[in-house]
């Protein structure tokens, strides 16, 4: 078997958050390729790890590349760390791997903490559906352009954002989405002054901005999506449809019905059609 590619995960705050196989993966591997080594050779110092390390970041893992995948040919066993949590998400190492993979060496993951999955798992939204939607663009204009285009998305959304940016950042998505619109909010998962809240996104920027403290640290929102406020919208169609199909046509109680809610007449036409259906069939 030729050499093999490690994708580690690593603690995201609390070191103990570690698996025994991630640290004995650490230990075994000929070259550690890290995000920033001053700060994994911390982590490496802790848990007793010397194996070398090599600098695989935003900013040189193009260039980087050949010389990696090379030493990979050559029989190397590797593992691609990140700062913290699991490389890839947010963090460098998708180039590593696809060249890997096109190189026909093995990726090996090696799973463990990620900021959005922790998230997820503890605000309370709906998780059977969800969207991991990275950085928000810095710009307000184009933070604003990528909200409207999620803005009708109906399974729950996770997004981090830097904390300079969280106040002004909560009160687009409270524009876009509306304020009532559920959220969760988690900040500095797993360290000292962890924050994990669920509330409208209206409360969020309230409670955001009158404490700077939440302005701090690692933030990962989770968003719910718009299914709750789609089926509520159909519920009112469907009960104003099935009224008006009491005394008019099809096409009249359409007509009606787009001229009250401001719908297009052929979804409720279309609708109107299936309601008349189904009291046909029962």
């Amino acid at each position: 078997m030729g050499a093999q590619l490690f994708v580690v995960a690593t603690p995201i705050g609390h070191l103990d958050d570690i698996s025994y196989r991630a640290i004995n993966v650490l230990k075994s591997v000929n070259i550690i390729a890290a995000e920033d080594t001053r700060t994994s050779a911390q982590l490496l110092k802790h848990f007793n790890i010397q194996t070398p390390l090599t600098a695989c970041h935003d900013h040189n893992e193009s260039n980087k590349i050949d010389q990696l995948i090379q030493r990979l040919k050559n029989g190397e066993d590797m593992a691609l760390i990140s700062d913290a949590g699991t490389p890839l998400i947010s963090d460098p190492g998708f180039k590593l791997v696809r060249a890997a993979q096109e190189h026909h060496i093995q990726v090996i993951p090696v799973p463990g903490a990620c900021a959005a999955i922790a998230a997820l798992s503890a605000v309370g939204l709906p998780s059977d559906r969800f969207s991991f939607e990275g950085f928000l663009p810095s710009k307000q204009s184009q933070r604003l352009l990528a909200l409207h285009k999620l803005k009708d998305e109906t399974q729950t959304m996770i997004i981090y954002e830097a904390p300079h940016r969280i106040v002004a950042c909560l009160k687009d998505m409270a524009e876009v989405f509306g304020a009532e619109r559920p959220v969760g909010f988690a900040r500095e998962i797993t360290k000292t002054f962890e924050t994990i809240k669920k509330m409208t996104l209206g409360e969020l920027v309230t409670f955001v901005e009158s404490d700077h403290n939440q302005q701090k640290g690692e933030i990962v929102l989770v968003i719910g999506g718009a299914t709750a406020e789609k089926d509520l919208e159909q519920e009112k169609l469907d009960q104003l449809l099935t009224r008006l199909l009491q005394d008019l046509s099809v096409k009249a109680a359409s007509q009606l019905a787009a001229d009250l809610t401001g719908i297009k007449k052929k979804v409720a036409y279309q609708r109107a059609l299936e309601l008349t259906q189904n009291v046909d069939e029962s």
